[in-house]
């Protein structure tokens, strides 16, 4: 069973506010199991590594709040770690504002992220005094959903505000890349139909809370979320480098899924160049090139990080994942893996997930 996320957003002055939010994979039929037995045949060459990447941006806790404002109005949301919280306006529009990003003006069908969990402020017009949000009275609809309403009783702006996570390291590695503020217009986009009917259907469930309302939220937060960002990737010149670009490469990107997909098979640097086509040293030189780091380093890395996963979803004893991923004794295991992730994987267990180096 997929387990609870418990995320704590905190302010100087009022303590703190949790959402305790399931694992998107709890509501998924097709979840994929922790053990490596079940991963599929490594060595199925990946038509498209860069959306096997995006499939890791599975949501594993989320939080919405409907937020009601009238003119003038200001909105100060604290900086919330390891985050990504996006908004759609419904109705009238506002200003989203990030440190050292341009101000951008969302009107209704545009959908803006914040990939970085920095703090922002939201307002109706420039100049407009925010209050915290945790200054604010909110009416808490469920564990997961509030309803804010706020301001001076001029014209009325309605938005759908969410704060969602994503536990997968392949996720975590896109999302590091991404900009401070990603805004889709979803009038301007060739997905124009299915965009603003999404948007729509997802406002209203958020307005409705019909049964099976929390389960359709989050698959359509998902799709938001993952298109905002295929967006940004189809049309920054930023997103055409580094590892993002490496993924684009017909061989290399090959490789980093094969990683991805069994980083507990006994991967060399000659059998992941033998797999994509290359010669050894040209495999390495290019990965390098690339990627950034060494071939073998980002496979120890990756090793690491699919451990952490199954420390946090099964009970699995350590020296059996530790000869899974290919460690002679449990005691090497450990030290590779604390020399990685900065605790020892006991430690890990037992927090229910660390931040990687």
């Amino acid at each position: 069973m997929a387990s609870t996320i418990v995320a704590t957003l905190r302010t100087n002055n009022l303590g703190q506010s949790m959402f305790h939010a399931l694992s998107s994979r709890a509501v998924d039929a097709a979840a994929t199991d922790s053990h490596t037995s079940s991963m599929p045949d490594p060595w199925k060459t990946s038509t498209d590594p860069l959306g096997e990447a995006l499939h890791f941006l599975r949501m594993s806790g989320s939080f919405y709040c409907l937020s009601e404002f009238t003119a003038p109005w200001g909105l100060d949301l604290p900086p919330m770690e390891d985050c990504v919280m996006f908004h759609v306006v419904t109705s009238g529009e506002c200003r989203l504002e990030v440190a050292d990003a341009e101000t951008c003006t969302l009107r209704p069908g545009a959908l803006a992220l914040v990939p970085h969990g920095r703090g922002h402020v939201l307002s109706s017009e420039s100049g407009v005094k925010a209050a915290k949000l945790f200054d604010l009275p909110r009416e808490l609809v469920s564990d997961r959903y509030e309803h804010l309403r706020h301001g001076g009783g001029g014209t009325a702006t309605t938005m759908l505000c969410a704060a969602v996570k994503f536990d997968d390291p392949s996720a975590h590695h896109l999302l590091r890349l991404l900009p401070r503020i990603i805004a889709v217009d979803a009038w301007n986009s060739p997905e124009l139909e299915w965009l603003q009917s999404t948007l729509r259907f997802l406002t209203s469930e958020a307005r409705e809370l019909r049964a099976g309302g929390e389960t359709v939220i989050t698959r359509l937060a998902d799709i938001l979320v993952i298109q905002a960002i295929r967006s940004w990737i189809a049309t920054d010149a930023q997103a055409q480098t580094g590892w993002l670009r490496a993924l684009r490469d017909k061989q290399i990107g090959r490789a980093i899924a094969l990683i991805h997909r069994d980083p507990a098979r006994d991967w060399t640097l000659a059998s992941l160049a033998s797999a994509v086509g290359m010669s050894r040293s040209g495999f390495a030189a290019r990965f390098t090139e690339l990627v950034g780091e060494p071939a073998m380093q980002y496979l120890l890395r990756w090793k690491m990080h699919a451990a952490l996963r199954w420390l946090r979803e099964s009970d699995v004893p350590l020296s059996q994942l530790a000869s899974r991923l290919g460690y002679e004794s449990e005691a090497a295991f450990s030290r590779a893996f604390k020399r990685l992730m900065g605790v020892s994987p006991g430690a890990a267990r037992r927090a229910g997930g660390v931040s990687s180096r």
